[in-house]
């Protein structure tokens, strides 16, 4: 990297965290520690809601899942506006009402004391497991990426994003967030207009569009009713809602950045906002993914995207090999490269079905070598992790962008990485402090003593999200592990709430009782999954544990005569 774009990365970074600081430099109080002085406007809301959930994984992987799979992977979010609209209508006059720090406390007096820290130990598991990837997931890029030892990566991240959520607290979590979100917008738009201009002269942007959909990377909406098939419509119209309505109304997370709104408005009207942005906001991410994915149509790309695995065989007695199926690799490219701009050229459909079916068979060779290169790997470092599509878009960014602005697409990666894990250590610091430390263990201490005690969490929290990074491995792919991790338990605290808004009649004991064996089957189920002994997508998991709990709930209900 060169120094311009040393430069350029220190200096936006270091602005958003002396910007935070100088902002929060005065919070001396448990209350606006935890909730900030309840001073935001909605916008500042909408973009710190965004940029919570918008992680570096979200940067670095979901171009990656484009590059494999098209746009498919937007119907994810297709539920998110209605989930919004469910939570400003009937969640948040509540939360607003009972003026609560977290989300638990409205369990207490819904039910009992030990149905609030049951959910909030739920969310505590499931938080404190995501932090450590989301610190984890582009530690070992960009740790590859720059040369830097893994572990040194983690807590270079780790230490700044501690630093200024000790400092300042939620307020510096949500003003800070902001301009994280607006550095991350300029550099994903920024991104896919350099991809555009440095296509091949004459292919044009309708050329590359035109190539996209032949090669079916645009295909946005599947109507199939496939159980199996993990991004449908429905998977995210059904699974989906279940998933952000338990996310952003249950998820501490979430909750505490428009707990921090003006008013009860400003929190909706963010909440709102963030629906109607975040899925063209994804588009984009998938969109810019697809761009590379015809950028390197015309650009030969590497055979494996993550150059450490490539260096391991290097000297070894799998070098030649390695060298003799780059050279089918490159022949691949060149014959891809033939067919593909005949297609652009071609007329007719019989034509077009011509090119179509060699393109297909050529990606079919490619994938065949690609596979032969994973299995060398594989023979000389069987501990490696072969699954490469994460490494696609810092491969482009690294290798092609020009200097100055790779520092700035850096930073980005940076930026969201230390926006979400500075949400999701405040959430667990926020949580553990009132729903189990100030509930149960220290009752009636000064506002000071838990001042203090809110930042020793905070410091706690993000030692064990450090150390969860240095021992987490990655999964297929990033973006999917993290809400992976969020599936297994949103159901069952999803469950909870519904059953204390809508089911009226419903006590503490039942349901309670309902969310153990809830949350047991969903782990079982996928479980199951994992193994290959059942299939079923984790999105559904949202779906079946908020159902189980509402349906054991209400039969124990008139088993044991509550109320």
């Amino acid at each position: 990297m060169s120094t311009l774009d040393w430069i350029v990365m220190s200096s936006v970074l270091f602005a958003i965290v002396f910007y935070g600081v100088m902002k929060t430099r005065n919070v001396n109080n448990v209350k606006s520690y935890l909730l900030g002085d309840k001073d935001l406007p909605w916008w500042t809301i909408g973009l710190s809601v965004m940029a919570t959930q918008a992680s570096a994984i979200t940067f670095l992987s979901t171009p990656g899942k484009a590059y494999d799979d098209g746009l498919g992977f937007a119907q994810f979010y297709f539920g998110m506006p209605v989930a919004m609209v469910f939570l400003c209508i009937f969640v948040l006059p509540i939360y607003y009402r009972l003026n609560v720090y977290t989300a638990y406390e409205y369990l207490e007096g819904r039910f009992d004391l030990r149905t609030r820290v049951l959910t909030a130990i739920l969310f505590l598991i499931q938080r404190g497991l995501a932090a450590g990837i989301t610190i984890y997931a582009p530690s070992i890029i960009l740790s590859n990426i720059l040369g830097w030892d893994l572990n040194f990566t983690i807590i270079c991240i780790g230490i700044v994003v501690i630093f200024y959520t000790v400092m300042g607290g939620t307020k510096a979590v949500s003003v800070t967030q902001k301009q994280q979100m607006i550095v991350i917008l300029l550099g994903m738009v920024l991104a896919a207009v350099f991809l555009v201009l440095q296509l091949p002269t004459d292919i044009s942007f309708n050329d590359a569009v035109k190539v996209a959909g032949k090669m079916d990377k645009l295909e946005v909406v599947n109507f199939d009713f496939d159980p199996k098939n993990r991004y449908t419509f429905w998977t995210g119209m059904l699974g989906g809602v279940f998933l952000f309505v338990s996310y952003f109304g249950t998820d501490q997370s979430q909750v505490q950045r428009y707990l921090s709104g003006k008013s009860l408005k400003e929190s909706r009207l963010g909440l709102l906002f963030n629906g109607i942005i975040k899925v063209p906001m994804q588009f984009l991410v998938l969109f810019v993914g697809v761009l590379v994915f015809i950028f390197f149509q015309f650009t030969q790309p590497p055979i494996h995207f993550n150059q450490s695995n490539l260096d391991k065989l290097s000297g070894t007695q799998y070098e030649q090999e390695l060298i003799d199926l780059k050279t089918q690799h490159h022949q691949i490219f060149e014959q891809k490269q033939i067919a593909i701009r005949s297609l652009i050229d071609a007329t007719d459909e019989a034509s077009i079905a011509t090119q179509q079916t060699r393109i297909q068979a050529l990606i079919g060779e490619d994938k065949e070598v690609r596979e032969e290169v994973n299995n060398l790997i594989l023979k000389q470092a069987p501990d490696a992790e072969t699954k490469d599509s994460d490494y696609v878009f810092i491969t482009f960014i690294t290798n092609y962008l020009p200097k100055g602005l790779i520092g700035l697409l850096l930073a980005v990666i940076f930026s969201a990485a230390m926006s979400s894990t500075s949400s999701e250590l405040n959430a667990l610091a926020t949580t553990t402090v009132v729903d189990i430390y100030r509930r149960l263990i220290r009752q009636n201490e000064s506002d000071k003593h838990y001042l203090n005690a809110s930042k020793a969490f905070t410091v706690m929290w993000g030692c064990m999200a450090l150390f969860f990074a240095t021992t987490a491995s990655l999964f297929d792919n990033l973006i999917e592990a993290v809400n992976i991790i969020g599936s297994l338990f949103y159901g069952t605290i999803l469950g909870i709430f519904l059953v204390a808004f809508f089911m009226k009649r419903v006590g503490g004991k039942a349901v309670f009782i309902a969310a153990l064996p809830a949350e047991a089957i969903v782990v079982t189920i996928f479980t199951l999954d994992y193994y290959n002994y059942i299939d079923m997508p984790y999105l559904w998991l949202n779906l079946i544990g908020c159902v189980l709990v509402m349906m054991i709930a209400w039969i124990l209900h008139l088993v044991l005569r509550e109320g």
